[in-house]
């Protein structure tokens, strides 16, 4: 019997088997793709993420794989041009972007060295339970295509959005808000754009982002009505608004395109209640939002450690476990709301209002302001002390003296 069996071996599965392992548990950890496999996932790794590598002894690997180092993002807004240095988190002051089929499986290395069992290419096919409702562990097929039967404490579902455990346990759904867009991304040779860099116009968003091998992933984001239409011709839809961005429409073109564009109309904004009798959930499958912050990789590891230090405590009985996982609970959602929030608004693709617009001319104009304002959208500085009504008054002020001036 396992202590753990964790269902889903990405950027939240990997990191809670291989805490929980390291920690002297019998972990299971299985997945259904066979690794390495690149899958449908933004790239970006904030500081907060490449902070937790670190501490966890993974970052050099990360590296090793030729992902580059990326030190500033750029807000370019048309009128307003917002450049700032990245908020340090842990003395790392640099994010990077690494292909997923290279970032899994150092995670799931590290996973396996820490002592946990590893099975890709196995397919869950049934939670078990036992007669008062509570899941007591796993039927699965393997990749032989036999079906075996696992036990453990507590399972574990790390399996992203559309989370088989998930949908099996059917938890509370909150703060769930509409899907607001629809993005596509593909990845190009000799692109010249410091990244990252995103493009916010009128209802239309892009993005550019370094990562290995050479290569830019661009993408688009476009609100969700019309999905319907752009879906049935991607690649048009693509470069009419890549040539709507003077930098872009002159890099960005149909011959330097590597592989294909991947994309979905189907990104969901909720919270669901992580825990139960036998389960818990984790990364995409306990939160999501829209991606255009480019938080999920961050947001994924930071959840898994601190599902893994309440697991920690309900599995050696320095507390009962669901108690653990409720304190856990109340931890994720004061950490993530706020961030969730700015996703929302930043998901409409409305244009800021006229005082908005404002306000990020003067933030744009002082590099320790622009530092702080992507520190509020990397999640590393606090949203309500940035935007303080004494603070927000003090930006405003510089702007009418800028004006009488």
């Amino acid at each position: 019997m396992y202590d753990a069996i964790v269902i889903g071996a990405r950027c939240a599965g990997a990191p809670v088997a291989m805490l929980l392992a390291r920690q002297g548990y019998r972990v299971l950890l299985v997945d259904k793709a066979r690794f390495p496999v690149d899958i449908m996932s933004g790239l970006l790794v904030h500081p907060r993420g490449t902070a937790l590598l670190k501490r966890w002894g993974v970052l050099d690997d990360v590296l090793a794989t030729g992902c580059p180092q990326l030190h500033s993002a750029t807000f370019d807004l048309g009128p307003i041009e917002l450049k700032a240095s990245f908020h340090p988190v842990d003395e790392v002051d640099f994010t990077c972007a690494p292909r997923r089929y290279l970032l899994d499986p150092i995670l799931v290395a590290a996973a396996v060295e820490a002592g946990a069992e590893f099975r890709d290419n196995t397919t869950v096919q049934e939670l078990l339970m036992d007669e008062d409702g509570c899941i007591t562990g796993i039927r699965a097929r393997t990749a032989q295509g036999t079906t075996v039967t696992e036990k453990a404490r507590i399972v574990i579902g790390a399996d992203g959005v559309h989370s088989f455990v998930a949908r099996t346990v059917k938890p509370e759904a909150y703060h769930v808000n509409p899907i607001l867009s629809c993005g596509y991304y593909g990845f190009f040779r000799d692109v010249t754009v410091p990244g990252p860099k995103a493009y916010i116009r009128p209802y239309r968003f892009a993005v550019c982002i370094p990562t290995n091998d050479n290569l830019m992933l661009v993408g688009a984001q476009w609100p969700i009505e019309d999905f319907a239409r752009i879906r049935t011709d991607v690649p048009t839809h693509f470069y009419k608004l890549m040539g709507q961005i003077p930098e872009l429409a002159t890099q960005v073109r149909r011959e330097k395109q590597v592989g294909r564009f991947i994309g979905t109309g189907h990104v969901p904004n909720f919270f669901h209640k992580p825990y139960g009798p036998g389960w818990a959930l984790v990364g995409d499958a306990g939160y999501h939002k829209d991606p255009i912050l480019g938080q999920g990789i961050a947001d994924a590891l930071e959840d898994a450690a601190m599902l893994a230090k309440a697991l920690t405590r309900g599995l050696s009985g320095e507390t009962i476990m669901e108690e653990a996982l409720a304190e856990y609970e109340r931890e994720r959602n004061e950490i993530c709301l706020p961030q969730y929030q700015i996703a929302i608004q930043f998901a409409t693709l409305a244009p800021p209002p006229p005082d908005m617009q404002t306000l990020l001319s003067v933030i744009a104009a002082d590099p320790e302001e622009s530092t702080r304002y992507l520190g509020v959208l990397q999640r590393t500085v606090p949203v309500a002390e940035f935007f303080a009504p004494e603070h927000i008054a003090s930006l405003m002020a510089r702007a009418t003296v800028s004006l009488t001036a």
